[in-house]
């Protein structure tokens, strides 16, 4: 090869370095801020999960014990689960949470941990795995309640119409008992069909059609079941008030309010209850705290405002400006103060005598023999 091809060679291959370098850069960029956490566990070790927090106390799961772990099927005995990159403090537990390791300290990347026994741990940044690793899937929470003689309790899910299953083989994966007695495990949230069942799959609901959002499941004895996006056992919230001001030229305006996304509505029929007149020009009515979305309706409902997403539990002021423009806040806005007129400067009188008449003056006085000077008290 001569030296100018070597040269082009050379430089074609820096090239394409340097035009792969933002591609993995970005790569790595792309698992939407979480790392993995691998773990191999003693065969008693069942229904895994993991315990995460940052040094600051900030916890990567709402209660304990904590983040499910999957089994990863590609290498026996593993199990995985992804927790936020700034989280730097694990426990692994299993079996209930009846066993579990003490904690451990992590870099903020990828680990591989092997737990030989609770008092045995190590880590490692080293790939212990083979293949490719798990893509990272969003998961949404699913509770079930279900009959005393039901053992073993499982989820089985899937998303209909395609067949597509979250899980390997029925009877899916084991729910863990919480102290509550609900019985929890998470499903991919392409998930919107499930069954809950027990006794190795002998016991089961019939299907269930859900949307992809936190629900409670409850299971009568005879395998019938109801279910709920609010958390039966949340405090029940007080009811808020919700306070408007409509166009105008609005008559007679109405609110509807209700719950998503389960769809659990405030009021039995539209256009909803009639607003009441308020204080400082504002309508008012009070609606239960669980709700989360409402409409401002009027003219018969005849027109209305888009479904505006709001906190549950919180009192609302709502400015509507038009069909297609509504302002929603937590507090009272700041009252339109009305505009200050600038007041006309008072007329001005002046004690000075006019230069004209001063000037006379002292000349008939000089002319007289005498100069007065006055001075300013």
């Amino acid at each position: 090869m001569s030296r100018v091809k070597h040269l082009f060679a050379v430089a074609l291959a820096a090239l394409m370095l340097c035009l792969l370098m933002p591609i993995t850069a970005f790569a790595e960029e792309a698992s939407d801020g979480k790392m993995l956490i691998y773990a191999k566990l003693p065969s008693d070790w069942s229904a895994p999960h993991l315990w995460a927090w940052s040094d600051d106390g900030t916890n990567a799961f709402d209660a304990w014990p904590g983040g499910e772990m999957e089994a990863d099927s590609n290498n026996d005995g593993w199990y995985y689960c992804w927790i936020p990159e700034t989280t730097n403090n694990i426990i692994i537990n299993a079996n209930e949470a009846a066993v579990q390791t003490g904690d451990y300290k992590l870099e903020n990347k990828n680990a591989w941990v092997t737990v030989t026994d609770a008092e045995n741990v190590e880590i490692s940044y080293d790939a212990q795995t083979t293949g490719d690793l798990p893509e990272y899937v969003e998961k949404f929470k699913i509770h079930a309640q279900v009959p005393d003689e039901w053992q073993d309790v499982c989820l089985w899910a899937w998303s209909a119409p395609d067949g597509k299953n979250a899980f390997d083989a029925w009877p899916g994966r084991a729910m863990t008992k919480g102290e509550d007695g609900w019985y929890t495990a998470s499903a991919p949230v392409w998930v919107n069909s499930i069954i809950v069942n027990g006794n190795s799959g002998d016991v089961k609901t019939d299907d269930i059609s859900i949307d992809a959002a936190e629900v409670w499941v409850t299971v009568s004895e005879d395998g019938t079941s109801d279910f709920t996006y609010n958390d039966p056992n949340a405090p029940v919230a007080e009811d808020i008030t919700v306070h408007v001001k409509a166009p105008a030229d609005w008559s007679e305006p109405h609110l509807w309010a209700w719950s998503a996304p389960d769809g659990t509505n405030a009021f039995s029929s539209w256009p909803g209850e009639a607003l009441q007149d308020g204080e400082d020009g504002w309508l008012t009515l009070s609606v239960p705290g669980w709700v989360n979305s409402i409409i401002v309706n009027a003219n018969e409902g005849g027109i209305q405002t888009s479904d505006l997403s709001v906190d549950t539990g919180k009192d609302l002021w709502i400015v509507v400006t038009d069909a297609e423009n509504a302002e929603v806040t937590y507090e009272a806005p700041a009252a339109e103060s009305e505009p200050t007129v600038a007041a006309e400067p008072a007329e001005t009188k002046s004690n000075t005598m006019p230069i004209a008449i001063v000037v006379v003056v002292v000349i008939a006085a000089v002319a007289g023999g005498v100069v007065v000077s006055k001075k300013k008290k």
